[in-house]
């Protein structure tokens, strides 16, 4: 078999459903260069808006356009400039008005090819473009294909924290080309990789053991990693066929961020953390938190801080470089989180690994006297 014979065979199929609106998740090496294939039998006759980041478009864009072409797939560009500024109201709108001057129709595809900040902006300009245009995720890093390629949340950030701003608009498809990750860094990967690990500390504790076991084989490209990829949307299609909108349980799938998102608003997006840094961060706090107000045992949160730590990730705020807010300017960014109902906190929290939970009417002077006693120390 050719090379692309034998990613075929060795793909995996995860199916998101949502009745009318239901989509396939496809996981394998070689997906790219099979993507105008599989596009053009779902979307027949439609051209396409490739919106890609520069870095992104020097490692994989050629693969994906040749791709395109093959199936006669019409392809307009846009490329913009990589990092989470880009998830901006002035980087929208050049992405909207290039997709109309392109002239691109309704029916016609906007296609992500690249990380969650392409994801998320991509999606958010095809769900308002027209009223809506039809959107295919071809997510190029760990974080992406595990977590928000799939489930159709899309938006930017703004100063008063992020992805405050957007809509849910689901993709027609999602291609995860597993071998596209060997081309990440290792910081890349392994912020990626934090949003694998949430998978287990939600629901699945053997798959967190699994993970503690065989962590290595997902960063050396082994089979291990097609399994991690596929365990994870699966987890995450159960839940987003559940609860589509966030209304309910889907906020579990926020584990560790509510802590996460405030330190990136607090390092301001920036190289400082990204955002599966903030996560590992996050997770690890909530573990915490959770132990403080007796809930877990504090050995969870201390199996949880070792992992992260033995790939590579930070789990303590220590770690962050520069400057941190102190606890009142924390508890203000924690505030805007999109969990925050009638001005009350809602936390995801945990009984143990595994175990998560979604705490509501949290006590904000519980949180800020635990930031504090975390800055401090």
């Amino acid at each position: 078999m050719t090379m692309t014979a034998e990613a075929a065979a060795a793909r995996i199929a995860v199916r998101v459903e949502l009745g009318t609106r239901s989509y396939d998740i496809l996981i394998g090496r070689g997906l790219l260069d099979v993507a105008g294939s599989e596009i053009a039998a779902r979307l027949p006759g439609a051209r396409a808006a490739v919106v890609t980041d520069r870095n992104v478009a020097a490692a994989q864009l050629p693969r994906l356009a040749a791709s395109l072409a093959a199936a006669g797939i019409e392809v307009v560009p846009v490329i913009i400039a990589p990092g989470e500024a880009s998830k901006s109201f002035g980087m929208l709108e050049h992405v909207v008005r290039q997709v109309l001057a392109a002239r691109l129709e309704r029916r016609d595809v906007v296609i992500a090819l690249g990380g969650g900040v392409i994801g998320d902006l991509t999606g958010f300009a095809s769900a308002i473009v027209r009223r809506g245009m039809r959107f295919v995720q071809i997510p190029t890093s760990l974080l992406a294909q595990v977590d928000s390629s799939v489930g159709g949340k899309t938006g930017i950030n703004t100063p008063e924290g992020k992805n405050l701003v957007g809509a849910f608009h689901q993709p027609e498809l999602v291609l995860a080309d597993t071998g596209a990750l060997d081309t990440l860094s290792p910081r890349e990967f392994r912020a990626g990789y934090a949003e694998v690990a949430k998978y287990g500390l939600i629901n699945d504790a053997p798959f967190f053991a699994w993970l503690e076991a065989n962590w290595r084989g997902i960063f050396a490209g082994g089979p291990e990693r097609e399994h991690a990829v596929a365990t994870s949307c699966r987890s995450k299609a159960k839940v987003v066929a559940a609860d589509e909108h966030e209304t309910g349980e889907r906020a579990l799938l926020n584990l560790g961020h509510t802590f996460g998102h405030a330190l990136e608003a607090a390092t301001h997006y920036s190289d400082r953390l990204v955002h599966g840094e903030g996560v590992s961060i996050g997770m690890v706090l909530a573990h915490r938190f959770s132990a403080r107000m007796n809930l877990c045992s504090p050995d969870d949160g201390r199996r949880v801080a070792r992992h992260l730590a033995e790939v590579g990730l930070p789990t303590e705020m220590r770690q962050i470089p520069g400057e941190l807010p102190d606890a009142d300017g924390l508890m203000a960014l924690i505030a805007q989180d999109k969990k925050v109902s009638r001005g009350t906190l809602t936390f995801i929290l945990t009984h143990g690994i595994g175990e998560s939970f979604i705490a509501r009417d949290v006590p904000p002077a519980e949180v800020r006297a635990f930031l504090r006693e975390t800055l401090e120390a």
